[in-house]
């Protein structure tokens, strides 16, 4: 069984709390090796959650933030603790952060405010970032162009732009991230985008709860789905899907420094 990781799922929401032992294994028994929880909310309560089931899980990683649609949220005190728990030996990334143009429940102005402090806090933990991008892709690339990226880059996730947009992120060094939209029947640009993309630059995802891949559309999500987004991705690159699974693998480890991070006492599963 090819090694698998979910490089970007929500474990710490309320609607994962009855069950989510039997979730993780079913993930393990479908292969995945690690998934990272993005502890990106509308409050720090979010954060600090992800980052304890990392501690707490040997194959669970965090990424901390507050999401674009609560950039408006923000108050100043909350910059120290984000600082901190980023700087935590279990927290891979910072995000997700960005720009969400389709709901705007931040105003436009704060959200890229917000976006390019989080860049800032990127570059000084020394961890990738991860940006959500939704109808605003000209303006996120344009804040991207304009900032010094650092050596950990990013992740567009959950990419859902066009190919233009797709090889604006390439050209900065970033990576793409695919979520279940992949084998939703009307998503042929995506498709397009993922066939066209270098495959060194190509992470999958589930956004768990969120967007079930087909055949459980309509589901709560959950990261062993991410199998079909791999069926998917090695379909419409016309690989087999041990490549896309061992591929989108080791994309996910180098983007995250995965290798270098430990594992709890007790257990582990990356080597």
């Amino acid at each position: 069984m090819a090694p698998i990781i979910d490089s970007h799922c929500h474990l710490d929401f309320d609607n994962f709390a009855p069950d989510l032992p039997a979730v993780l294994e079913r993930a393990r028994q479908a292969g995945l090796v690690a998934m990272i929880c993005i502890g990106s909310g509308s409050d720090l309560a979010t954060a600090e959650r992800a980052a304890r089931l990392a501690a707490r899980e040997p194959d669970i990683f965090a990424a901390v933030g507050i999401h674009p649609h609560d950039a408006a949220k923000i108050e100043d005190d909350w910059w120290p603790l984000l600082d901190k728990l980023a700087r935590s030996p279990r927290v891979v990334g910072v995000g997700e952060t960005g720009l969400d143009y389709f709901y705007d429940q931040s105003p436009r102005d704060k959200q890229a405010e917000v976006f390019r402090r989080f860049l800032a806090l990127s570059r000084a933990v020394r961890r990738p970032f991860i940006c959500h991008v939704r109808d605003a892709h000209a303006d996120a690339l344009a804040i991207l162009r304009s900032e010094s990226l650092g050596a950990p880059g990013g992740v567009v996730h959950c990419f859902s732009g066009n190919l233009d947009h797709a090889r604006g992120y390439l050209d900065l060094g970033l990576d793409l991230s695919f979520s279940g939209i992949l084998t939703f029947k009307n998503a042929d640009e995506i498709r397009r985008v993922a066939a066209y993309a270098p495959l060194q630059s190509i992470l999958v995802e589930t956004d768990a709860p969120y967007l079930a891949p087909m055949p459980h559309r309509g589901k709560r999500n959950e990261p062993s789905f991410v199998v079909n987004t791999l069926q998917a991705l090695a379909s419409v690159r016309g690989i087999p899907f041990s490549r896309a699974a061992e591929a989108t693998t080791e994309n996910t480890r180098r983007r995250f420094a995965l290798a270098d991070i430990a594992a709890p006492a007790g257990g582990g599963v990356l080597t």
